[in-house]
């Protein structure tokens, strides 16, 4: 199996997603931590592409961007849809996850205490496409695309989680999401990890304690 390093905050994060895709599959990786207090000071943030972690290893190869590197992943291992079509289609619900992960980063780390009310009482508008789209799929009893788990069905499932945190009870309105969910965290192998001591340790974020 390829021994992959993942270089990253001693949080969840933009890492997470892709600790659920390797997990889920059966994919070892090692963990390497950058305390934040190094980070800024460390030759590693300007070797770094864009200033930016995650980091990937994978032997000689380093990638940055984490939609990248769950889209190499996804691709890599098999979990990246079954044609072009269906490519497209995870690619497009990536980048919709991609939209909600970057507002909810703007709520906790620059509006939480003014703007938390209003943002989960507009929640269920940002959360509705992922339920029809569940719904255009074998009536949501599958995945997001096809019918096998994608990258983006994991990333779609650590966006969720931390909206779950947020708002615990965001998904009552929307059963299929609901079942997504449930479907996908009763997985053996994504259930191990997410009991595991590594996963409880990590925050959200930085700013969750």
């Amino acid at each position: 199996m390829p021994g992959y390093v993942l270089t990253y905050f001693p949080v969840r994060g933009r890492a997470e997603a892709l600790r659920l895709l390797l997990a889920d599959q059966g994919i070892p990786w090692k963990e390497d931590e950058v305390q934040m207090s190094d980070w800024f000071t460390s030759d590693l943030k300007k070797s770094a592409v864009f200033g930016q972690l995650p980091g990937l290893e994978d032997g000689d190869f380093t990638l940055y961007q984490s939609n990248t590197i769950l889209r190499y992943l996804g691709r890599k291992h098999a979990v990246a849809g079954g044609s072009d079509r269906e490519s497209a289609l995870i690619d497009m619900v990536n980048d919709g996850v991609e939209d909600l992960r970057q507002k909810f980063a703007r709520l906790i780390f620059f509006d939480y205490e003014s703007g938390k009310e209003k943002y989960i009482q507009n929640l269920p508008n940002q959360l509705a496409p992922f339920e029809r789209i569940l719904s255009q799929n074998s009536k949501g009893s599958k995945f997001l695309v096809g019918d096998k788990i994608s990258y983006a069905d994991y990333n779609l499932l650590d966006i969720l989680q931390c909206h779950l945190d947020l708002s615990p009870g965001c998904l009552s309105s929307f059963p299929l999401l609901s079942a997504h969910h449930e479907r996908l965290v009763s997985r053996p192998k994504l259930s191990e990890y997410l009991k595991s001591d590594g996963r409880k340790r990590r925050p959200i974020t930085p700013k969750h304690k």
